[in-house]
């Protein structure tokens, strides 16, 4: 008899052991969902971090590629999905910026769980060749030239680099229209053509086409110089005084995520972005790795809403 009972304990203990393995995270291929097209800093950055997780666990990392309606669309497709941990969220500082910039969303605050921050970077000021200047303040003088024939490009209307832009023309005074696009390779594309006259991507998005020769570094948006452009001045040095932004980049899931999930992501992607090889590639590309609390990356995306509704307002913006 007590033979038998050792015996049912040891294949209950069995069970339950093959039952907690089976509910390991993650147990299969994870989704992560971009908002912005191929070749984005937001998709160059996930697929880093991606392969970097994939890695780790075991398991594939999907990037998918949903861009439209200035990162929203892919945005709501995750908000909408099962909080199993399956289907994450990769997006720029624009997660938050479009709060301030859109009047209604397809999708809430309360939708997302914050997991943590991964990388950050400077706004490089990029100008079309055609467009004649080779200057900060030669770009500032051609506008003032003729006020609102200019035309600057984004990534999208209520993205990071639509809100810089619009701070900018701001800052110095000039009227200038905006075009923008599904993405950063189609605003570099624009203004290597002469569509637009300059937009500010992301300095990893840049740097390609600055070295092609495609498009001119007039100034980086940095507190000091870039050491992928060291040659570039800030736009602090070059004409506006105190003009400073970074874009950064995070990581969401949809709200309800359960937390025997949540923390050891959250605690992945921190051991992922803490690797030598990961951190020498993001280096490589331009991108700080970025460490904060859970707190510290709600405290930064709340200060990003606010910074972004001063900028509407001051431009004499409203939500859309």
């Amino acid at each position: 008899m007590k033979l038998v009972k050792q015996m049912m304990i040891l294949v209950i203990a069995m069970c339950l052991a093959a039952g907690a393995a089976a509910n390991e995270y993650p147990s299969k291929p994870v989704k992560v969902i971009v908002p912005y097209t191929q070749g984005s800093a937001t998709d160059v950055l996930a697929r880093m971090v991606g392969a970097k997780l994939s890695e780790l666990w075991g398991q594939p990392v999907v990037v998918e590629n949903l861009p439209g309606a200035g990162g929203s669309k892919g945005t709501a497709e995750v908000a909408k999905s099962s909080p199993d941990g399956y289907t994450l969220l990769v997006h720029s500082s624009s997660y938050a910026v479009n709060q301030a910039t859109y009047a209604s969303l397809p999708y809430a605050k309360t939708d997302f769980v914050d997991i943590a921050p991964l990388a950050g970077q400077p706004f490089t000021l990029v100008a079309s060749p055609s467009a004649g200047v080779k200057t900060v303040a030669q770009l500032i003088a051609a506008a003032k030239a003729k006020p609102g024939q200019m035309k600057y490009g984004s990534a999208g209307t209520g993205t990071s680099t639509h809100l810089i832009a619009e701070r900018f023309k701001s800052a110095a005074g000039i009227d200038v229209g905006h075009i923008p696009f599904k993405g950063g390779p189609q605003a570099n594309a624009a203004t290597a053509s002469g569509e637009v006259a300059f937009w500010f991507p992301p300095t990893a998005i840049a740097i390609k086409g600055v070295k092609a020769g495609k498009f001119l570094a007039l100034g980086v948006s940095g507190v000091s110089r870039s050491v992928l452009l060291p040659d570039v001045p800030t736009i602090t040095e070059a004409a506006i005084p105190g003009f400073e932004a970074r874009v950064w980049w995070g990581m969401w899931a949809p709200a309800g995520i359960a937390a025997n999930v949540r923390d050891p992501l959250t605690k992945d992607v921190a051991r992922a972005l803490a690797a030598p090889d990961l951190r020498a590639q993001l280096t490589q590309r331009g991108f700080d790795s970025m460490s904060m609390t859970s707190a510290q990356f709600s405290r930064l995306i709340q200060d990003e809403v606010e910074a972004a509704a001063r900028t509407l307002k001051e431009a004499g913006l409203k939500p859309k």
